[in-house]
């Protein structure tokens, strides 16, 4: 059982910033430490420096341990850490040396300059998109030559191996988009030095000296293998039951549910990451997202621009608010563009036609894993930074015709505290489910409930945007003609 003096360590290596919470087995939060990051941007190309992660993780963890002291474990004085786990980005790689120090720049998870190596993979067999690890890993070796004798390896392991003190296991959520077969657990037969993969929740090591002096954290603390900041935030969003959906709406927008067998789908457009308890997490990543009001409303108040917008249900255009050229989920179209049919009566009606394009994308994704077989009669939640907006949540759940859950705390950080306690206490007791610590350490804020008549009222422009992404050539006609027969229905199921 875990004691009351006993709390977990996560570590989220994100995009903007490293985030790192403590919290213990009924989800109290203890403390909190963020340093932001900085990234390199140019055109299609996104790198960071992965020496700055160390340093933000050193200081994160100190402001995150610094509200209550904290002794080595067994001390039996203070609050003990009884194990942290690190996620980090989807498909961010780097390559390293012998002694896991990084060699090259990491290629972040939205980089795109290996495309030539991603169609060559997709011509072998192999359902890979362009910003995978794995065509990045090829450009890579490809660009550094393959005598270096370097290692693919990925965001969290660069931390966890200077956490342990020497290079460690590399988990299997983090390795999917490098080629590893979570089915068969085996890597793919190619010209790669590729490290030996874990299933995330496994014990890696403990911290080591050198690093407890650095981070504040006590020596012997055990470090076990994460999985990917998306799966990360489903884990914090308590949807780990088959059939319950998590969607995660910031940037751009994802979704991830569980099932108790994976999805098929032979597109690649879903795939499944293998949760630790061995349960399958299917999802996808929409390139459609709450940055496109960042870009179109620089410096507006959004609270203010929700209100306007209500006079708007539905708004006088359809948008397909996509942030960046290329779409991979629900359809997988690289040459996919923003698109808006029809004229804005003014900055409130084009937001309101924006907000309601990201809720048809939602849609579309959930009639899409309704097409593929997946269940979504469990709960759906809503996370993200979007989901502070009440008015979003209500037009999302109006246009999803089903209720949904916003939890209180919804962070990869807690998210990976979940998978350490399950890893160490939990993990080993009666209780060995994730679900069950997840449900343990996860809080819910509120339900939102679809208003009545509201899904109805939204099915014309769903349809008409529906119709607009089939002639296009993006959607395919299977899809289109699946959700159109859906359009007045709620997305349970």
């Amino acid at each position: 059982m875990v004691g009351e003096n006993e709390a977990w360590l996560g570590i989220d290596l994100g995009t903007q910033s490293v985030r790192v919470l403590v919290v213990t087995g009924d989800g109290t939060v203890l403390g909190t430490g963020s340093v932001p990051l900085a990234g390199r941007r140019e055109g299609g190309r996104h790198e960071q420096d992965p020496g700055e992660w160390w340093e933000a993780v050193r200081t994160a963890c100190r402001a995150a341990l610094a509200p209550d002291p904290v002794t080595r474990p067994g001390a039996g004085k203070g609050v003990r850490i009884g194990g942290l786990a690190v996620c980090g980005t989807s498909g961010t790689v780097l390559l390293t040396d012998g002694s896991g120090r990084p060699v090259t720049p990491a290629l972040m998870y939205d980089d795109t300059r290996a495309a030539a190596e991603a169609a060559r993979l997709r011509a072998s067999g192999l359902a890979v998109q362009d910003s995978w690890a794995l065509p990045k890993a090829l450009w890579l070796v490809g660009a550094q030559g393959r005598d270096r004798g370097s290692r693919v390896t990925h965001q969290p392991d660069v931390i966890t191996a200077r956490l342990v003190g020497r290079p460690v296991p590399t988990d299997s959520s983090h390795a999917l988009k490098t080629g590893y077969d979570v089915e068969r657990e085996a890597w793919p037969d190619l010209a790669l030095d590729l490290p030996e993969v874990v299933r995330p929740g496994t014990r890696l090591g403990e911290v080591c000296p050198a690093a407890a002096e650095a981070t504040g954290v006590p020596a012997g603390t055990p470090v076990f293998a994460g999985m990917t900041d998306g799966c990360a935030a489903q884990i914090a969003s308590g949807a780990l039951r088959p059939g319950s959906w998590n969607s995660v709406l910031g940037t751009t927008l994802v979704l991830k549910g569980a099932c108790a067998t994976p999805v098929r789908d032979a597109t690649g457009v879903v795939y499944n990451h293998r949760a630790p308890d061995g349960t399958w997490l299917p999802g996808g990543a929409s390139s459609v997202g709450a940055g496109v009001l960042t870009a179109g409303f620089a410096g507006a108040d959004p609270a203010a621009m929700d209100r306007r917008a209500a006079a708007f249900e539905p708004s006088g255009v359809v948008a397909y608010p996509l942030v960046s050229p290329g779409e991979r989920f629900p359809f997988l179209a690289p040459d996919a563009t923003a698109l808006l049919l029809g004229e804005p009566a003014g900055d409130a009606d084009l937001w309101a036609g924006l907000l309601q394009g990201v809720a048809f994308t939602e849609r579309l994704c959930l009639d899409y894993l309704h097409l593929l077989g997946a269940p979504l009669d469990g709960p759906l939640t809503f996370t993200g930074g979007a989901a502070r907006s009440a008015y979003w949540n209500q037009l999302r759940a109006d246009i999803l015709g089903r209720p949904v859950r916003v939890p209180k705390q919804t962070e990869p950080a807690l998210g990976m505290a979940v998978l350490a306690a399950y890893g160490s206490a939990y993990g080993t007791g009666p209780d060995r489910g994730l679900a069950d610590v997840a449900e343990r350490m996860t809080r819910l804020s509120e339900v939102v409930h679809p208003r009545p008549g509201r899904t109805a009222l939204f099915a014309e422009p769903y349809v008409r945007l529906v119709d607009e992404l089939t002639v296009r050539g993006w959607l395919p006609a299977p899809v289109a003609a699946h959700a159109r027969d859906r359009s007045n229905r709620d997305t349970a199921g």
